[in-house]
Formats: structure tokens, sequence, C-alpha cells
């Protein structure tokens, strides 16, 4: 089959690794993919967001399978799009694609179908949001209800924090006419867990712990993720069970008498406190860093997967898996998710022998006369595997201190949860 991977990040590259190594894949391209993705796939420099352009390359190219990587494109209707020009495409249609891209819509439907989650209230402007305040207990949190790019949540431990989120998000900084979610806080230990769907049933992917805040020992702003591993401890078989009961299955059973049956992957953030998990959020996609660590455990065909799940019937009860830990660890540039310089160079990746325990998946780089360059925020995922969650993490750090970027940053503490 030759299959589009629509996407530039590690989670992409990661992605494309697993395809890659599909006994169905016979040529595999990215678009627009980045300097590490090209390593492996045909790279095709066309804006993700010029849907009629995608289908003129699908359509001149024979592509036989369409993967969406990134939340925007499948937000704005790219599956309905590709759909009703009969071609296969994984991921969600545009309704079920509000899960991620409306706050206020996954709110409603866990109110709807009694899913636990935090209580929580919608807000369209400013003063009203603001008063609410006046009444609220501290930490609460404040979300952009729209794509934010995983920027757009606010822990605020007090008034003040929670007022300047509040100016921040009506002012337009994560887009132009975004609402505000007000949730309160709520108190545990966050787990990712994914579940590929097919409109009617659905399979359990492992368990993985992302690391959000830029700084170690989980503090400052949140980013797009700097760390994961795989599996999270704190999931266990117990709590997966509820959740499959009291949260996954209750959606699917939603969108699908919405008319809308979610096809695709499911991502549920989760807290977990008193061995009872609660919905944080939802993603529609495979998150960025737990993909990482997933494709590199993941023992079963991918496309096999993506195919059964268009088709409306997956075929099996579990996936297999690699029985040893994983762990990524993400390099940016320093300064992010502030203000940070484009364009720094970094040496030493040839120094790091690649195989099937260890991968250095690219999120923003590209090259220039021989040179490889850091091109955006979050730049490099050095991922590694091993018998242990020590010795995984262990590896990937080794391997981190081969590469040469001084205007590179990275936390030193992932995985700690993990260890403890």
């Amino acid at each position: 089959m030759k299959i589009l991977v629509i996407g530039s990040g590690a989670r992409e590259h990661s992605l494309c690794y697993a395809i890659k190594r599909s006994s169905l894949t016979s040529a595999l391209y990215a678009m627009p993919g980045n300097y590490g993705i090209s390593e492996i796939a045909k790279c095709i420099n066309i804006n993700i967001s010029d849907f009629e352009k995608i289908y003129e390359f699908i359509n001149s190219n024979l592509i036989d399978l369409v993967v969406v990587g990134p939340e925007e494109p499948l937000v704005n209707g790219i599956v309905n799009f590709l759909s009703d020009k009969n071609i296969k495409v994984f991921g969600p249609d545009k309704f079920a694609a509000q899960l991620e891209g409306s706050k206020g819509f996954m709110k409603d439907l866990c109110k709807q179908n009694n899913i636990p989650t935090a209580a929580y209230e919608k807000f369209s402007n400013l003063e009203t949001a603001m008063k609410y305040l006046e009444n609220q207990s501290f930490p609460i949190v404040i979300k952009a209800n729209g794509l934010a790019a995983g920027k757009g949540v606010t822990i605020a431990k007090d008034k003040k924090t929670a007022e300047d989120a509040l100016q921040d998000i009506f002012n337009g900084k994560f887009g132009p006419e975004m609402d505000v979610v007000i949730e309160e806080f709520m108190d545990g230990e966050e787990a990712s867990y994914f579940v590929c769907c097919d409109g009617k049933d659905f399979i359990s992917l492992e368990s993985a712990q992302d690391h959000k805040r830029i700084g170690e020992k989980d503090e400052g702003p949140n980013t797009g993720g700097m760390g994961a591993y795989s599996p999270a401890p704190i999931f266990t078989d117990e709590i997966k069970q509820q959740v499959d009961k009291e949260i996954i299955k209750p959606t699917l059973n939603a969108l699908a008498e919405l008319g809308h049956p979610y096809k695709g992957v499911l991502y549920a953030g989760l807290m977990i406190q008193n061995n009872h998990a609660k919905l944080v959020e939802y993603n529609i996609r495979f998150g960025d860093p737990e993909c990482q660590v997933l494709m590199l455990r993941m023992k079963s065909d991918i496309v096999e997967l993506m195919l059964e799940c268009i088709d409306g019937e997956i075929k099996r009860n579990t996936l297999n898996w690699e029985n040893d830990y994983c762990a990524t660890v993400v390099m940016a540039s320093d300064g992010y998710p502030g203000q940070f310089e484009k364009r720094t160079e970094i040496k030493g990746l040839d120094k790091i022998s690649k195989d099937d325990s260890l991968q250095v998946f690219h999120a923003s780089t590209t090259t220039e006369e021989g040179k490889v360059l850091a091109n955006g925020g979050r730049v490099l995922s050095v991922t590694g595997k091993a018998s242990s969650l020590s010795e995984a993490l262990n590896k990937t750090y080794d391997e981190i201190n081969k590469i040469e970027w001084p205007k590179g940053y990275y936390r030193r503490d992932i995985g700690q949860k993990g260890l403890r």
C-alpha cells in the first residue's frame, strides 16, 4: 500500500517508523514531514490546511491510506473531505473531533452521560468569567475553549493568575473569539490512555504518562509535552476496567447515538486519585510525546489495525506489545514555550546508533549546507527501550549526552514518578 502521513512532528516521525515496518507498506510519504522523517519517507511540501492540494497529490500518486497526525486538520474536517472522495483515512469525522476541538462540547457530553470529570462552567465574555472567580476557591483551572497546541490551560493558584489567564484568552492569545471553560482543580496523578475505535467497538492500547510542564518537579508553564514513559504503573487493570466502563464506552455510545460513530484513535487524559480515574480531557489523535513510546513498544502491525478501524471491524481482542519499558525525553529550544531562537545548529546526531530499542524522533528539524538545524520549540524526542524503566531512562539520557546543542533544553527528571 502507498501510505501518506500528514504532519511534521515527532509523533508523525514515530508513526512513520511503525508504518514503515508494516508488511503492507510499499511506499511511504509524509506531508510536510521534517528532516528526520525524510530519512524514512518521501516528504511533500504541501500545506496541511489545503485539502484540495492534498487531494490532488493523493489522486495523482494513487495513495491507498491517509493517516492524519495533528488535531487541526481533523477538527477542520479533513476526514469528511477525503472520505467523500472514497479515500481511506484514519481519524474521526469533524463532528466527533469536537471532543478535542471544543472543551465545552466535551464537558457537556460528559455531563449528559454521567462521565466522571471535573465540575465546570462555560463563559463567552470576560466580565462574567471574572465575576464567577469572586466566589471560587483556588487553585482553579482556566482553559481556552479550542485548539491551543497544549498551551491554553492554566492551573491558577490564586485569583490574580486566574484573571491574567482569562485576559490572555479573551484578548486572543490562543486564537480569535475563543470562549473559556473554568473547571475545579482535580488533585492526583495524571495518566494517558489510548484506544483505537471502529465506530462500534474499541481495542485498548497501552498506557503512558506525559510530563506537561517545562520545568523539573512539574513547575512552570504547560508545554506540548517534555517527555513520557510507558507503561504507566499507576494505570492498573482495575483502573482500566473502571475507565472503559465509565468513560470510554459511554463516550463512544453517545457519539454513535448522535450519528457520528468514532473511528480512529481516542486519547483519554486522566486524573487518578484513590484508585479512581476522572477524565481531564480527550484528544482525537495519538499524543505527543506518548506516541513515540507506544510506537517503539508496539509489536502488532499498526497499518492492519488502522484499516480495521476504518472498515468498522476490529478483528482482535488484544494487541502485541514488547514487555519492555520505554521512555522518551524531549529536547526543546531554550526559551520554549516562550520566545526562542530558531535555526540553531545541532551536532552529534551521527554518534547515536539507532535500532529497535533506540530512536531519535525529530519534531522540528531542517537541514542546510549539511547542518541539522532546530526549527521550532520542541525539536527532538530521544526514545529508549529496556527491560526496566530505570534502564530505559538511563539509555535515553546516555544518548542525549552525545548530542551537542548549546541552545537546547531538556528535563532531567522524566520518569521519576514511575520510578517512585
